[in-house]
């Protein structure tokens, strides 16, 4: 399929982050290049499995929804994601003024990193229970019917017979941490959650009704595309997905560098190339030709659930390994999808 080519999928991406690296290396030579390069990778590395699981969703969607997620989304991602969001959950958990956070985040980029790391258990009790959500909602569905790690999945999918089950086990991993947290985190904690989980109802239950009053979910074969509003739906959840998955990166990068600038300007590219990834994943066909491939995203959603909810507890993982769960997680169930697919074929053949 000449659309599905790699060269036109990922050409604005990469000219778009060499326009950017350019800039990057005249405004401080050699040294912000290389820096801006890091940014680059951490996200790419942190958000490969968030591309597989935009991938599932993305494909219900029509081409032209499919060109906005990658070009009025990118606004979303750098601009909204990457900056204004920080500074909102700034804000509401310092008490500061946005004229003052954003005074902070361009002229004070110190400061803005210690407000922003002291907004850390807002941030890692929100995304943290989103992502787990996530996985939950996956996993503990009755009508899920194909498993990876047999043991473990096919009694999670039979618990998705009880009603409530998944709002419920995410309701009491919320009280479970409102009341092992530190008191002094306490109440953020678990208003983050709580907010973490009602969004993700929330959309979740905007994008059925909507999907509900579309056509049937598929016609001889082809999924039919979603239009207008459970579209509308569906890309707003892509970009609150996206923005679970940065979070941690944020904040990560200032570990790195306390330039917003190059912040955005590094995780922005990231950002356009896991996008790209997730175009190119839809088009190739990439979710039926590895049939684990969800799984390992999915599981690795989890694992990354669970390293943003531990460091409420102080358990805090080098980076190294925090970024690389995820491919791991996905590498291995691709080799595994492979592996299955040629003993099948061995099967059918004798």
């Amino acid at each position: 399929m000449h659309s599905a080519h790699p060269f036109r999928i990922f050409a604005i991406s990469g000219f778009l982050t060499a326009v950017l690296g350019v800039l990057m290396f005249q405004y401080g030579g050699l040294s912000l290049l290389w820096l801006y390069i890091v940014l680059v990778l951490l996200e790419v590395t942190f958000s490969f499995d968030n591309a597989v699981v935009n991938s599932k969703i993305l494909i219900r969607l029509s081409p032209m929804w499919q060109t906005l997620f990658l070009t009025v989304g990118i606004f979303f991602a750098v601009f909204v994601v990457r900056f204004l969001f920080p500074i909102l959950i700034v804000m509401l958990s310092t008490g500061l003024s946005g004229a003052h956070v954003i005074d902070l985040a361009l002229n004070h980029p110190e400061d803005y990193a210690d407000e922003l790391d002291k907004a850390g258990p807002s941030i890692e009790a929100f995304g943290g229970t989103f992502l787990l959500m996530i996985g939950v909602y996956y996993f503990v569905d009755r009508q899920k019917n194909v498993h990876w790690i047999q043991r473990i999945e096919a009694p999670l999918s039979k618990v998705g017979r009880v009603r409530f089950v998944k709002f419920i086990s995410m309701l009491t991993v919320a009280t479970v941490m409102y009341f092992t947290v530190e008191p002094a985190v306490q109440q953020a904690v678990l208003i983050s959650s709580l907010l973490g989980i009602a969004l993700h109802v929330g959309l979740e239950s905007v994008a059925s009704f909507f999907e509900r009053r579309q056509p049937s979910g598929k016609s001889k074969g082809k999924i039919v595309q979603q239009v207008g509003w459970a579209a509308f739906a569906s890309f707003m959840y892509l970009q609150v997905l996206d923005a679970s998955f940065s979070l941690d990166g944020v904040i990560g990068a200032f570990a790195i560098t306390n330039m917003v600038v190059l912040i955005m300007a590094g995780l922005g590219a990231g950002a356009l190339w896991v996008r790209s990834l997730t175009v190119y994943l839809v088009r190739n066909g990439t979710l039926a030709k590895y049939r684990y491939l969800e799984h390992g995203a999915h599981w690795a959603i989890l694992a990354l659930g669970l390293v943003m909810i531990a460091k409420l507890y102080h358990v805090e993982l080098p980076e190294y390994i925090t970024g690389s769960l995820g491919l791991v997680f996905i590498v291995t169930a691709i080799v595994s999808s492979v592996i299955e697919k040629r003993r099948e074929i061995a099967l059918s053949a004798s």
